[in-house]
Formats: structure tokens, sequence, C-alpha cells
């Protein structure tokens, strides 16, 4: 089946869902998949607020305190969707869970949706000109782009909602949660656009940034714009912290969170994960509605100069750095639990797979691969 032949758009209330030979995949690879999936399930604890006071992200009271809503995750879930058809799916699909960093990709959405909108005309250019809140005034920030922070380059420097930016000073991705490495541990810093760093603080930063130029809450503006167009349920929901509210234009609106680090961050169904997966698999289009653009969605999948596994926050497959075994124009958002949307333009697909060990992805992949005649 090739891309060409994607006709069917799930409606709101129904969602077509057809054997796995009707889409061209082995059956039998497919339940395999599946079951490889649900007997790895994350070992993170499914208290998330156990999980996190317990130093998940490695970090010391009273740092880490939570201040954002939590709340307990499901047992392992998923979907594959072929031809915009679901050929599989495991767990509750339905049922409404956190999902930690994927939300960065929603973030890259608003962003986009700004772009195309004209509020921010060139995403090289400083956000200072936009944005005259005190967070780009220093000499450090002043030079900071949109770009920059869209890849984690920005090397933005300040306290946000009370947490400050060296608290993910020298984070490494690839160690086991609870491992602290040299996390926190305060280095000199670089001229914006020189150093790549995952970095949540920053990415909160970004999300003030963007709820400034919009001047309406990202919730919203997701929803209205992307979420009830492509026929999303009203289950999802996106927190920000207790503290992280601002006035625009004489009303409170709160800032949300790029994850759940420490609480908040987008919380989801498996489908509607997919909805946007979807969306994102048909360059911003949905039944001939062109929602986000073209050209956005391509930049947010083209490598960084300093990370080729890191777009415009999605994570990219362009050299196997997530899925040695997928096409190499796959993309993810991905998010502690692991949670993962993973959009394969090549064929015609798209996976949720949600609380799955982080270290078995790679080869659950490889079973989804397979699967594809």
């Amino acid at each position: 089946m090739s891309k060409d032949m994607t006709t069917y758009w799930p409606g709101a209330e129904d969602w077509q869902r057809i054997a796995p030979e009707a889409a061209g995949l082995d059956a039998t690879a497919v339940e395999g998949a599946v079951a490889f999936a649900i007997a790895r399930e994350s070992s993170m604890k499914r208290d998330i607020r156990q999980a996190l006071e317990e130093g998940h992200f490695s970090e010391p009271p009273p740092i880490n305190e939570i201040i954002g809503p939590v709340k307990d995750r499901a047992e392992p879930s998923g979907v594959i969707i072929r031809g915009g058809r679901i050929v599989a799916e495991w767990g509750d699909v339905e049922r409404v869970d956190m999902t930690f960093s994927a939300t960065k990709s929603y973030l890259s959405i608003c962003a986009g949706l700004a772009v195309d909108d004209g509020l921010i005309p060139d995403i090289h250019a400083p956000v200072r000109e936009l944005v005259d809140d005190g967070g780009f005034e220093s000499p450090q920030n002043r030079s900071i782009t949109w770009a920059q922070l869209l890849q984690l380059t920005s090397e933005w420097e300040g306290e946000l909602w009370g947490k400050p930016d060296w608290i993910d000073h020298n984070r490494d991705l690839s160690l086991r949660p609870g491992m602290a490495g040299q996390k926190g541990t305060k280095r000199e810093m670089r001229p914006p656009g020189t150093y790549w760093e995952y970095n949540d603080v920053r990415v909160n930063r970004l999300a003030l940034a963007l709820l400034r130029v919009f001047r309406e809450p990202l919730p919203s503006v997701l929803k209205r714009r992307i979420m009830d167009p492509i026929g999303a349920s009203d289950t999802w929901q996106w927190h920000g912290y207790r503290n992280s509210y601002v006035e625009i234009d004489g009303e409170r609106m709160q800032s949300v969170s790029g994850g759940a680090h420490w609480g908040g961050g987008l919380w989801i169904s498996t489908l509607d994960h997919a909805r946007v997966g979807l969306l994102m698999l048909n360059e911003g289009a949905w039944e001939g509605r062109q929602l986000l653009s073209k050209e956005w969605v391509g930049l947010s999948t083209t490598p960084c100069a300093l990370n080729e596994n890191y777009g415009l926050m999605w994570w990219l497959n362009a050299i196997g750095g997530q899925a040695p075994a997928a096409p190499r124009s796959s993309f993810f958002a991905k998010g502690v639990g692991s949670n993962i949307v993973w959009v394969d333009p090549d064929n015609d697909m798209v996976t949720v797979v949600r609380w799955i060990q982080k270290e078995y992805v790679p080869a659950f992949a490889e079973k989804v691969i397979a699967a594809v005649r």
C-alpha cells in the first residue's frame, strides 16, 4: 500500500478497523509486535507521583517539587494504523494518560500555527523582537531565536516557575531513570545556537513566549485549529503549573508545560495521539484542509545542525538513531514512560505505543516493520 492510497479519514465518532492482511500487513507479525509491546511494560511506577518523588528525573529536594497535576498511569496501550485505518490496538486506547515530553511535539505544532498566521514572521529572528517580558533582555538571552528554542540549542539562562535552567545542565538521556550522572551540575554557558541540550526549563520558556504571541492559551489554540478539525475527543487536557499564570490583555492565563517533569503537560488518549500522527503523516492536511502548512511539517522534520536525531521538537530517524529498522524518513513524538507516536511516511503508517520499556522500542519497531509485506 502506498501513501497515495490513503483515502480514509476517521470521523469524530468512529474509526474504521480492518484486518492486517487488508492493509498489506502480515497478521502473525502484527500479533507478535503487539504481544512484544505488552510483555515489555515500562518499569516506571503506575503511581506517577511516587515515581517523580522518588527521583525518576534525578533531582534532589526541594528543586524536584511537583508543581503541576499528576495522575496514575494505565497499563500498556497502543495502536497501529495503515492507510488511515486501524489494523491493531491493545490496552485502553481511549483512556487519557500523561504523555510527558511527547508534549513538546504539540508545542512545535503551535509554533507552526503562529508561523503560518504570520504572528512569527521569521523563526530565525530574536524572540525579544516579539516578546517583551524580560526573559530575553540579558546579554546571554538577547540573540536567542525561535528556531534555537525549538531545536533545543538556545542556551537560555534564567529561572522560570521556580525552576532554574541549570537543573537540566549536563542532562544525559541515555541514563536509566534515577541515575543522576552530571545532571544539575552547572556548566559554563555557550553562545545561543552552538550547543544542544535537552532542557525542560527552556522548553517551558518557549511555551510562555508562544502564549504571549498568540495572546490566547495554547490549549485553546490547539483545540480550535487542530484537535477539533481532526475529530479528536474532548477528553484531552493540557496543564501548566500552579504558579505558571500570567496576565495578558487583562485576563489571567496559564502557561502550559512542555512535559511532565514537574507534573502537568499534555494528557491525552492513544487514539487522539494517533489522529495527530495521521495529520503529520499527511503533511498537515486533513480531508482536503491544510490545517498546518506542509512547509512547517518539512521544517519540523529537518535535522538540526547540532543533532541529526532532532528537528523542531520532533525526534528523527535520519541516521537510524531512534529505530535502526525503521525507514530514515520516520519521525517521533517521544516522552518518558515510554510514550511514543511514530510517523512512518514510507509505509503510510502511524504507530502509537505507550508504557513500553525504553530499551525495547527499537526491537518493537523492527517487529512492526517486519509485518510490512
